[in-house]
């Protein structure tokens, strides 16, 4: 057999979609990418929704929206891939990394406060593997060091503390205490790229939860003009008779998503429940298999639900082992026709990093986490029978 990492989930209700949206003569920013903003407000629970052209996009836009910049600290993991820190730096801010805790792909919780100074503006959580942040321990971070917080805007004074801004790119569709995320965080970054749960093919999407004292249309239209070069009308308003005339009130950027990728999203919303079901019962499968193997899991579900995954990624770390054995596995696996991957190389191992001044001892558990840990293919395509071979074969290379 030959098992790719992670190919999209596609079928002729996507194609026909999008062949409908090109029959139209609608296809860039228009009625299916409002249409797709909307189904996601409603299934996150938040309160609005803008569609981007990917999720660096959503978390760049957000910074910018919330006036962070120059002289302006943002925390983030330092076990991510690069996107969440690079937005930082792409608005003139300072990274400010964080750790993970002992054995968790997770932020380390207890460092959070001391790394909150006047300085901070936001914390990016990320969702590694479609499993939420404990975003309670997070929040009562940001409200204990609130006394500290010095807002520059309205809309950082609307909030009064550090804003949570959420990497969801892994977490569509998964749930913390019973809140979709989306309705988590203050604000949360979804991407759909291909290899997601939920793909557009290239695109990404910001939700953000009511915010007092801010009115949610006016906030919708700062990231409008943001995402189209500061216009302040989009193609769709213009068509209307007499509506032509446009101003720009900043040279901003282009960002926005089109309707033929909405297309596919709008497919895939209808398909969703489905497809997560099925990653949940590969899941199962992969941890009743796993459980007599000298590995470890990252949990997926909680007992009583106090979270559920949506299974984005399976994540395995080989217990006692080095980055060395674990290369040989993904060689091993290789051969046998699966192919396997690393979530992630934390980011002060990066060239990009390391020549902003960071350093992986300063991260001792996020390289603990790195240096054995190997993600298994997990998708809704999956056959039961490769499925199987994909364990086979695990098991084989372990021997």
């Amino acid at each position: 057999m030959k098992i790719p990492f992670s190919p999209p989930d596609i079928t002729e209700e996507e194609i026909n979609e999008v062949a409908a949206a090109l029959r139209s003569g609608w296809i860039t920013t228009g009625p299916r990418t409002k249409k797709f903003e909307n189904q996601i407000t409603q299934y996150c629970m938040s309160d609005r929704t803008v569609c981007l052209s990917s999720c660096t996009a959503a978390l760049e836009l957000t910074l910018r929206v919330l006036g962070i910049g120059r002289g302006d600290e943002v925390i983030v993991p330092a076990y991510t891939y690069t996107a969440s820190a690079s937005v930082i730096c792409h608005v003139g801010a300072k990274p400010v990394m964080i750790d993970c805790a002992p054995n968790s792909v997770q932020m380390d919780y207890d460092k959070l406060p001391e790394l909150i100074t006047p300085l901070t503006k936001a914390i990016i959580p990320v969702d590694v593997g479609g499993v939420p942040c404990d975003y309670d321990r997070i929040f009562d971070a940001v409200k204990a060091k609130k006394s500290v917080f010095m807002p520059k805007n309205r809309y950082q004074a609307a909030f009064g503390r550090v804003i949570v801004i959420a990497d969801g790119a892994h977490s569509f569709g998964a749930r913390r205490n019973h809140l979709m995320t989306g309705a988590l965080a203050d604000f949360t970054a979804f991407s759909f790229h291909a290899v997601k749960n939920l793909t557009t093919a290239e695109g990404g999407a910001i939700t953000w939860k009511r915010i007092s004292g801010i009115d949610s249309d006016e906030l919708y239209k700062e990231y409008q003009l943001l995402s189209l070069h500061g216009q302040s009308k989009d193609a769709l308003a213009k068509t209307k008779i007499g509506s032509w005339e446009y101003d720009i009130v900043a040279p901003y950027y282009k960002c926005n998503m089109t309707d033929i990728t909405a297309a596919i999203g709008l497919a895939q919303m209808k398909r969703y429940p489905m497809l997560l079901k099925r990653r949940r019962r590969i899941i199962e499968f992969y941890d009743r298999e796993l459980q007599s193997s000298n590995v470890s899991i990252m949990q997926h579900y909680s007992d009583r639900e106090k979270f559920t995954s949506n299974g984005h990624l399976y994540l395995v770390k080989l217990t006692g082992q080095d980055e060395i054995y674990r290369n040989k596995i993904i060689e091993k696996m290789a051969n046998m026709g699966v192919a396997a991957n690393v979530h992630y190389k934390p980011l002060p191992m990066m060239t990009a990093y390391k020549n902003l001044g960071f350093d992986i001892n300063d991260f001792p558990n996020a390289y603990k986490m790195y240096e054995n840990e190997i993600s298994l293919p997990l998708y809704s395509k999956l056959t039961n029978d490769e499925v199987y071979y994909i364990m086979d074969s695990f098991k084989k290379a372990l021997r």
